[in-house]
C-alpha cells in the first residue's frame, strides 16, 4: 500500500458522547462489516464493555474507503477509551496516529474530559476534526456547542461538522474530511525496523498479541525482534490487521497499524 493513501486516526470523546456508535457507522459505511454482522459497539469486545456501554481497551480496525477523489484509502481507526481513568491508554493510542476525530454530545457540550483529550491530541501534534454528535435529539443545541468549542477549545465554528451517529447523518462527509485533513504517515528513509506497541492482549492459545504501529521498516512472520523496554528477543509467529476480526497478512509495512504475535507467553 502506498503510504500516501494511509490515514491513521483516533476518535476521542468524553464518556457516553457516542464514540463507539460513530465507530460502528464508519465500519458500516466503508463496508468493513455488513448489516447482518452489525451489532452495537462492534469494537468493544470485552463483556464488561458491552455490559456498561463503555470502551476500556483500544481496538484498532482497518477500513478500505473509496473517496470522492477516486483513490482508495487505507483507514486505520484506533478506538480509545473515553473514561477519565484511562488517560494513559488514550495517550498510547494517540501516539500511533496522525489525526483525531473529536466528538462532542450536542445535548451536553464540552466536558472536562473533552478538554483533557484535546490537550493530549495537541501534545501529539495531531490534526483534529471537530464533530458535534446526536443532532437528532430534541434536546440538542449545536449552536451552544459551537460557542463552547470556540471559547474553551479555540476551534473555529466553521470547522465543526454536525453528525448523528445513530441516524447515520454526516458520516460520508466525516470520512471525506479524514482523507483530506489527516496527513499520511511520515516514513523516514531508514529500513531498520522500529514499531510502537500501543496495547496488547493475552490469548490462552497464542500467547501475547501486540497491537503495533510500524514506524520504519516492515514486520513479517519469522522475523527476529527485540523489545526495547526489557531487551527481550523473540521471533514473530504471525502478523496481520484487524478487519475488525484478526486477519493474518504477509507483511506489515511502515505507516501501517496491525498486530504481531511474537513467541512470548507472558504479558
Amino acid at each position: 500500500m502506498d503510504s500516501n493513501l494511509i490515514r491513521n486516526f483516533s476518535i476521542i470523546a468524553h464518556i457516553d458522547h457516542g464514540k463507539s456508535t460513530l465507530a460502528d457507522r464508519l465500519l458500516e459505511l466503508t463496508g468493513t462489516i455488513s448489516k447482518r454482522e452489525l451489532q452495537e459497539q462492534v469494537l468493544d469486545g470485552m463483556d464488561l464493555e458491552r455490559e456498561r456501554g463503555i470502551t476500556i481497551k483500544s481496538h484498532p480496525v482497518r477500513m478500505s474507503y473509496k473517496a470522492d477523489d477516486g483513490n482508495t484509502y487505507e483507514l486505520n481507526l484506533i478506538d480509545t477509551p473515553g473514561h477519565v481513568d484511562f488517560t494513559y491508554e488514550v495517550s498510547r493510542s494517540l501516539a500511533a496516529c496522525e489525526g483525531a476525530i473529536l466528538v462532542i454530545d450536542a445535548t451536553q457540550g464540552v466536558q472536562a474530559q473533552t478538554v483533557a483529550n484535546v490537550n493530549l491530541a495537541h501534545r501529539q501534534k495531531l490534526a483534529i476534526i471537530p464533530v458535534i454528535n446526536k443532532i437528532d435529539l430534541p434536546a440538542s443545541d449545536p449552536e451552544l456547542c459551537k460557542e463552547q468549542m470556540e471559547e474553551i477549545l479555540a476551534i473555529p465554528r466553521d470547522e465543526v461538522l454536525l453528525v448523528s451517529a445513530k441516524e447515520g447523518l454526516g458520516i460520508k462527509e466525516l470520512l471525506e474530511r479524514v482523507v483530506k485533513l489527516v496527513p499520511p504517515p511520515k516514513i523516514p528513509e531508514e529500513d531498520t525496523l522500529s514499531a510502537l506497541i500501543f496495547d496488547s492482549t493475552y490469548d490462552a492459545y497464542r500467547g501475547v498479541v501486540n497491537y503495533v504501529r510500524v514506524v520504519t521498516g516492515s514486520l513479517s512472520r519469522g522475523q527476529k525482534i527485540r523489545l526495547f523496554s526489557t531487551s527481550l528477543e523473540s521471533e514473530v509467529k504471525e502478523v496481520g490487521c484487524f478487519t475488525p476480526v484478526m486477519k493474518p497478512a504477509e507483511i506489515l509495512s511502515a505507516g501501517s497499524v496491525g498486530y504481531i504475535i511474537p513467541n512470548i507467553k507472558s504479558p
